[in-house]
């Protein structure tokens, strides 16, 4: 059972997987045991791999439809419901916050929670009673993002739980659909050890210059909009990096779902 509101808030990365993710028994096992530990926050604002928007944008916040962005899959996942509240009074302190000299936050009110949102928070507050609003990566350059995520900081002090929802690796191409949870490619497990270490060590320098700078990277992320999420959780839980710990680890169709939490 959730607590009263600390006066600050963590902050997570997990990695969401695609939506038969929530039929894995371990990870959503993984996902509420996680909540159960966290303090109860106000509100809930998602950051999601699948939502690439510049400038900054914000999302409904009165009635939150939801956006399912995938295709072949069977109909039963089109059929998922998470009716969370909005939260208006979020997104105004968002844009007070994100908001720069010339460049204000979009609003599109008809844009829903995706995937990357609602699965996730599906298993974590499976109440939908918590008010959520999700925000657009405004660019994929990792430097860029953990500045954005410093400006979002505040937000923890009172009493918003800021999520960056991608995955740890991220290779279509390459997932091994059916592989148990201990099956992993090669790439795939050196990329995770390396992430892993870099940030038990608090080296953020390293994360940045993860393309280059960790073993199979490009391999790992040949698109980098799921790692993206994590240098928001990284600039705006900065101030605990050295209180990092990993909340949920281990692969998924040979991906890694390695999940983190900072304070």
């Amino acid at each position: 059972m959730t607590t009263a509101s600390p006066s600050r808030m963590p902050v997570l990365y997990l990695s969401h997987g695609a939506p038969p993710l929530a039929d894995d028994a371990l990870w959503t096992e993984q996902l509420a045991s996680w909540s159960a530990r966290l303090p109860r926050p106000r509100a809930i604002l998602v950051v999601s791999a699948h939502w690439e928007s510049a400038p900054a944008t914000v999302g409904a916040t009165t009635t939150v439809p939801l956006t399912y962005d995938f295709w072949g899959f069977p109909e039963r996942y089109y059929q998922v419901r998470y009716p969370a509240p909005g939260a208006p009074e979020l997104a105004d302190r968002v844009r007070a916050l994100v908001a720069t000299p010339g460049s204000a936050v979009h609003q599109d009110t008809g844009r829903g929670l995706d995937h990357g949102a609602y699965v996730p928070l599906a298993e974590m507050y499976p109440d939908a009673d918590v008010p959520v609003l999700q925000l657009s990566l405004p660019t994929l350059d990792p430097a860029r993002l953990l500045e954005f995520g410093r400006r979002l900081a505040p937000l923890r002090d009172e009493g918003v739980l800021i999520l960056g929802s991608g995955f740890f690796t991220h290779n279509l191409s390459e997932i091994m659909w059916g592989a148990g949870p201990d099956q992993a490619p090669g790439w795939s497990r050196e990329f995770d050890a390396w992430g892993a270490e870099a940030l038990a060590a608090g080296d953020v320098d390293a994360l940045l210059d993860f393309e280059h700078a960790s073993p199979a990277g490009r391999v790992a992320h040949p698109r980098t909009e799921h790692f993206a999420p994590l240098f928001v959780s990284l600039g705006a839980g900065e101030a605990d990096l050295g209180a990092l710990s990993t909340a949920v680890d281990g692969f998924w169709g040979g991906l890694a779902k390695r999940s983190v939490q900072l304070g």
